[in-house]
């Protein structure tokens, strides 16, 4: 029964599941910043536009207490993004596509008028840094080499002498690398690039006086052959940047502490060839160049993807990010180790963003059913999401805990289908994550909705591999061999754990009308399941990796598998093979679709490609979905229409193998056949 409106308060219909095209409906909010007064919060709203098939971005401030309704500070036309507060709290500095297809860096008065335009470069603007005193701003963008000829057909070949040539959602990048820039914040001159060479420059951060800059780079000889990340320090003038730390493992997104003596940053002693690892939070003392660790006794990942911020400095404590089992919450340490690391934002959510200044302490967050608020301690400080929400049945995910084979316990959750019906038969979808160094859990996530609003029950979880745990859960399947038993070992069982659990907690799931899904290494674990086991009646294996051998040396990261693997496939092919998809292609008799694109880096389209040919030769029921001008990200930052596109593809699939409509149909029951 249709009932007002908490937005407008007129009459409105019942609510229903969330459709496909209700994805031009979400907007969420993102990097807060405090002002230096602690008083008011500067945001960004992203939304999706239909008309231009884009993702709109404004910034808008709101004051810290809630004392007064947040508003629209820039027009949002386009992207407006990144907001960073002047010294002073008088001005913003932003990045925006308002007058280029490129993001440029901007510098607007916090009282309104025209924004000043200080860069005009062929590349995007990135992350960006005011100095203390407020008279310049230091910011990355790649610098190209050469001009770009127009007609491709007299265009010279690309000289590639490194393995980091090109990266997935970027490009090709052998010849135009990311350097530091500085520029004046009133425009008076050009932009000064600060850092050169065939290197690739990252996170970075002003010392308190101003007169040094810390940026995350590698620059060994053969940098580009493996993960170390380490902090140079420069001048901010210019010069040779001096190394700070020991070229020992991962050094990512720095903080120089207010009294300049030390640094605080994300640091992992990972390497090529001992992967995954948790990052953690460590303190170099820039004097000494000695690195205390100060998260090692949470065993838990401290450097969350998405990235949430780099550790903050605040009232003689650090707070830094954390998964926890499907949540990423808010931590707090003293930056000389003094007592354990304390959570201040904790329950069942996953923090997006977060900042403090003059004792005012601001946070985005995320929940299974909302998109990202803004709120200010328990002060919600934003209803973006609320017209959404009010009128989508968003359902709850119902979350348990099962035991594996072996006896190791795993989390899962369960959304029930919108609409449930008691008595009624449902189909189930089991959806596997990607990374496999990540992790499903409380926030909220698209995919699962638009299955339940279609009729589906859907199961996912975070099997050994995933991280969120102690990090020998996450390094689990490594292997096979002496690291470990492997990919497709152990984490199958918990899969297999999981949904054996969830058909015996909820007798309305039918486990005649099974499908599985998944991209990336989802879409591994999709492929090698109906390879190893018939109780799924359908499958979707998106971007997935099908053969080890091939995607080393085609994918942009290929070469990390030796991290997994223990050994380099021209040493050892067997292993690659052993745990490659298309090897145990003769035992998948599901129907599986294939879903890729065609600018995917990361997993190469290639892949798909691969296990198509196979399955056609093998006679087997498949289908292979393309898609053109997408990369890695296709599910998550696609264009919409895209995005629609493939929604609409999945459920077209799944529906003629599992019947959603209705009660569940007269169907044999499916094999046991498994490994």
């Amino acid at each position: 029964m249709g009932g007002p409106s908490a937005v407008t308060g007129d009459m409105v219909c019942a609510v229903r599941g969330m459709e496909p095209e209700d994805l031009y409906a979400l907007s969420w909010v993102s990097d807060p910043r405090v002002s230096p007064d602690g008083r008011t919060v500067a945001f960004v709203i992203t939304s999706v536009d239909k008309e231009s098939n884009s993702y709109k971005s404004a910034i808008w401030t709101a004051a810290a207490d809630g004392s007064s309704a947040p508003r629209r500070f820039t027009s949002g036309e386009k992207k407006d993004l990144r907001p960073r507060w002047s010294a002073d709290g008088k001005r913003l500095a932003f990045v925006s596509t308002r007058e280029h297809d490129t993001p440029q860096l901007y510098v607007i008065d916090i009282g309104g008028g025209e924004a000043l335009r200080l860069t005009d470069l062929k590349e995007a603007v990135g992350d960006l840094a005011w100095s203390p005193d407020g008279a310049s701003i230091l910011f990355a963008s790649r610098v190209r080499e050469g001009e770009d000829e127009p007609d491709a057909k007299k265009r010279p070949p690309k000289r590639i002498t490194r393995l980091r040539y090109k990266l997935d959602d970027v490009g090709w990048v052998a010849d135009r690398r990311t350097h530091l820039f500085t520029v004046p914040s009133d425009g008076s001159t050009e932009p000064v690039q600060l850092t050169d060479g065939d290197f690739e420059d990252g996170s970075f951060a002003w010392s308190p006086d101003g007169a040094r800059v810390v940026v995350t780079s590698s620059r060994a000889e053969r940098w580009d052959t493996g993960f170390i990340r380490d902090l140079y320090i420069v001048d901010a003038a210019g010069g040779e940047p001096v190394l700070v730390t020991g070229g020992d493992g991962v050094c990512d997104a720095p903080s120089w502490s207010p009294e300049g003596e030390r640094i605080a940053y994300r640091y992992s002693p990972e390497t090529v060839d001992d992967y995954p690892r948790n990052m953690q939070i460590a303190v170099l003392d820039v004097a000494s160049r000695t690195r205390q660790i100060l998260t090692a006794s949470l065993d838990r990942n401290c450097g969350p993807y998405p990235e949430v911020r780099e550790p903050i400095w605040h009232e003689g404590a650090l707070l830094f990010a954390l998964e926890d089992g499907g949540n990423v919450h808010l931590y707090r340490v003293s930056p000389e180790g003094l007592e354990e690391p304390k959570v201040l934002i904790g329950g069942e959510l996953t923090l997006t963003g977060c900042d403090a200044s003059d004792g005012t302490l601001v946070h985005t967050a995320s929940t299974a059913t909302r998109p990202p608020e803004l709120f200010c301690g328990e002060r919600q400080l934003t209803q973006v999401t609320r017209p959404f929400c009010d009128r989508i049945e968003l359902v709850a995910p119902e979350r348990f805990t099962t035991t594996s084979p072996d006896g190791s316990e795993v989390d899962a959750w369960f959304v029930r289908p919108a609409g449930f019906v008691a008595g009624r038969r449902y189909p189930v979808l089991l959806n596997i994550h990607g990374g496999p160094f990540t992790q499903y859990g409380n926030r909220f996530f698209d995919e699962f909705q638009v299955y339940a609003g279609a009729g589906y029950a859907v199961l996912y979880s975070n099997p050994r591999g995933s991280s969120g745990y102690s990090e020998e859960w996450g390094r689990a399947i490594r292997g096979p061999g002496e690291l470990g038993p492997g990919m497709g070992s152990v984490d199958f069982d918990d899969l297999m754990a999981v949904t054996d659990e969830a058909l015996r907690r909820y007798d309305f799931c039918d486990p005649n009308r099974l499908g599985v899904m998944g991209g990336s290494y989802g879409g591994f674990m999709t492929t090698w399941i109906v390879g190893h086991t018939d109780r799924f009646r359908a499958g979707c294996s998106e971007r997935a990796v099908n053969n080890w051998v091939s995607f080393f040396g085609s994918s942009d990261e290929g070469f990390a598998m030796q991290g997994y693997l223990g050994t380099l496939p021209f040493f050892d092919a067997e292993t690659y093979l052993s745990v490659s998809p298309t090897q145990w292609a003769d035992g998948i008799h599901t129907p599986l679709l294939l879903v890729h694109s065609d600018d995917d880096l990361r997993a190469p389209v290639e892949q798909a490609e691969h296990l198509f040919t196979v399955l056609r030769l093998l006679g087997r029921e498949v289908e292979f979905v393309r898609f053109p001008a997408e990369g890695h990200e296709l599910s998550r930052s696609g264009s919409p229409a895209h995005r629609l596109m493939r929604f609409e593809a999945i459920l077209d699939w799944f529906s003629g193998y599992l019947q959603v409509v209705g009660e569940s149909p007269s169907i044999p029951p499916v094999t046991g056949r498994e490994r």
